[in-house]
C-alpha cells in the first residue's frame, strides 16, 4: 500500500517596492513588453500544441526556444523574428514568457476539449472557450538573471528602458516573516506593477514545523447570529475554554454598503422593470473584499486559540453543498444567509493551520445544535431570542456554545477511533446514530476507561 504524500504547501508574501519615478517608468516598460513577448507566444504555442502537447513540462520550454530562438549551433529557426522585434531579451524572461503562454493554451485546449464532449455545457447553444493571449501577465523574476537581493532592504532588478536592458536597485519598503522561519524555500518572484500597485509577490514553499500537541481539539460552530463559536475540549471531555468570534464594526460596513444596493434598486427600478448589468458593481466588489477580511480575522484568531492551547485539531462542520431552506425569498434572513462565510473561513482557516503544522478536520453537522451536550435530548430554542436553547431539564443555554461542544466530542472520535467508528451513540438522546455524537459521551467513555 502506497502512502500519499502530504501536498506542498506554497504560500505567497507581498514586498512592497519604493520605487523613484523613474523606476516606475522602467517598470512600466518591463510589464509591457514582457506582455508582448506573450501574446507573440501564445499564437506559436497553439499552431505546434499537437507536438508540444504530448511533452513533458521540462520538455516543452526547450521545444518552444528551437522554433524560435536561433544559436550558433542552430541558426536557421521557423520564427527568427523575435530575435529581431524583440532585441537583446533576456533569456530567462524568455523563458518564464514560454511557461506561461504555455499553461494559456494547455488551459484553453483542456476547457475547449470539454466543450466539445459536452461535459462543460450548461446550455445547448453554449459559445466555446475563447483563448485570451492579452491575459495581464507579470514577468517571473529568476534569481541571478533577472533579480538580486541585497539583504532584505533592497532589491536588484533587470528591467528595460525603452531600448536596452540595464540592472536597477530599488527601496524594499515593507515584507511579512516568512523568509524568516528555518525551513521555508523562497521560490521565483514576480513583479507587480499597475496604476495602483508596485511590489514583488514572492511564493514560499513551506515545510511545517514538527509539533507534540496535547490532547484537546478546537471546536467551530460558523452561525448566523455569532460569526464563530469556539471551545477547547480535551480528550476526556472537559470544556476548557470557550469563545465568541464576531467582527461587528466589519459586518456593519458590509450590511450598509449593501443595504445602500436596495435603496438605489428601487430608486432605478420604482415598482418594475429589469437593472442592468454590472449594476452597482464597485459595491459588490468592495463587500467582497470586507467578506474577505471577515474571514482572515476570524481564521486567524482561531488559529491563535488553537495555538495557545497546542490543540491536535480543528475541527469543523461538514457544510459542504448546504443550502438554506429557511427565510422568504428577498427577506432579510435569507440576505444573511446568502452572506454565510461558512466556507471562506473553513478554508483561510485551513491555510493557516496546516502552514503551522496542524489539520483541520470535518464532522456530520447534523443535530450539533439540536441535541443537548449533557444527553438530555433534543433541545428547544427560545421563541424571543433564538440564540438560546431549553434543555429537557429546564437548564438554558448557549445553542452555539451547545453545538461546538458537540461538534468536539465529534471530532475528538474521529480523531481517536474508538471501537473503529466515527461517533457512538448516545443511549440518553433517544439512540441517535453513531455520527450524532455528543459531549456527554465522552464522560462516559472517559469513566469506563478510569474504571
Amino acid at each position: 500500500m502506497k502512502v500519499k504524500k502530504p501536498a506542498k504547501i506554497i504560500r505567497t508574501d507581498k514586498w512592497a517596492l519604493n520605487p523613484t519615478a523613474e523606476q516606475r517608468h522602467l517598470f512600466g516598460e518591463t510589464v509591457t513588453v514582457y506582455r508582448r513577448v506573450c501574446r507573440y507566444l501564445v499564437g506559436i504555442i497553439l499552431t505546434h500544441w499537437p507536438e508540444l502537447g504530448v511533452l513533458s513540462p521540462d520538455e516543452q520550454i526547450p521545444a518552444v526556444e528551437r522554433l524560435m530562438h536561433a544559436t550558433a549551433k542552430r541558426p536557421v529557426v521557423k520564427y527568427p523574428t523575435i530575435n529581431r522585434v524583440f532585441h537583446k531579451f533576456p533569456s530567462y524572461y524568455r523563458r518564464s514568457a514560454i511557461s506561461f503562454a504555455i499553461g494559456q493554451v494547455s488551459s484553453y485546449m483542456t476547457r475547449h476539449r470539454d466543450w466539445q464532449s459536452g461535459l462543460s455545457r450548461q446550455r445547448r447553444d453554449a459559445k466555446p472557450p475563447i483563448l485570451n493571449a492579452d491575459a495581464g501577465c507579470y514577468p517571473a523574476l529568476y534569481k541571478g538573471q533577472c533579480y538580486k537581493l541585497h539583504g532584505y532592504d533592497g532589491v536588484e532588478i533587470k528591467v528595460f528602458t525603452g531600448s536596452d536592458w540595464i540592472w536597477t536597485t530599488v527601496e524594499i519598503s515593507g515584507l511579512r516573516e516568512r523568509h524568516e522561519i528555518p525551513g521555508n524555500k523562497m521560490l521565483s518572484p514576480s513583479l507587480i506593477f499597475n496604476h495602483k500597485a508596485c511590489h514583488l509577490s514572492v511564493p514560499f514553499h513551506c515545510v511545517p514545523p514538527k509539533r507534540k500537541p496535547d490532547e484537546n481539539v478546537v471546536a467551530v460552530d460558523l452561525g448566523i447570529n455569532t460569526t464563530a463559536t469556539v471551545t477547547v475540549v480535551t480528550f476526556g471531555g472537559t470544556v476548557i475554554h470557550r469563545e465568541f468570534i464576531h467582527p461587528g464594526r466589519d459586518i456593519d460596513r458590509r450590511d450598509k454598503r449593501l443595504k445602500s444596493v436596495s435603496r438605489r434598486a428601487s430608486k432605478t427600478m420604482g415598482k418594475g422593470g429589469k437593472l442592468h448589468k454590472g449594476f452597482c458593481a464597485n459595491t459588490y466588489h468592495k463587500c467582497q473584499n470586507i467578506n474577505n477580511q471577515i474571514s482572515h480575522i476570524v481564521a486567524k484568531r482561531i488559529v491563535q486559540i488553537a495555538s495557545e492551547f497546542n490543540s491536535e485539531a480543528i475541527v469543523f462542520e461538514n457544510l459542504k453543498g448546504w443550502k438554506a431552506t429557511g427565510g422568504r425569498k428577498r427577506s432579510n434572513l435569507r440576505q444573511r444567509f446568502h452572506g454565510w462565510l461558512k466556507a471562506k473561513i473553513r478554508d483561510y482557516t485551513e491555510m493557516k493551520w496546516r502552514e503551522a503544522g496542524g489539520k483541520v478536520i470535518d464532522v456530520v453537522a447534523a443535530y450539533t445544535s439540536k441535541l443537548a451536550y449533557d444527553g438530555s435530548g433534543i433541545v428547544k430554542r427560545d421563541s424571543k431570542n433564538y440564540a438560546l436553547a431549553k434543555f429537557s431539564s429546564g437548564k438554558r443555554y448557549n445553542a452555539d456554545l451547545n453545538g461546538s461542544s458537540n461538534i468536539a466530542a465529534r471530532g475528538i472520535i474521529k480523531l481517536t477511533r474508538r471501537n473503529d467508528r466515527e461517533g457512538c451513540s448516545s443511549q440518553r438522546s433517544g439512540g441517535s446514530p453513531r455520527s450524532w455524537a455528543c459531549l456527554c459521551d465522552l464522560w462516559t467513555e472517559d469513566s469506563l476507561r478510569l474504571a
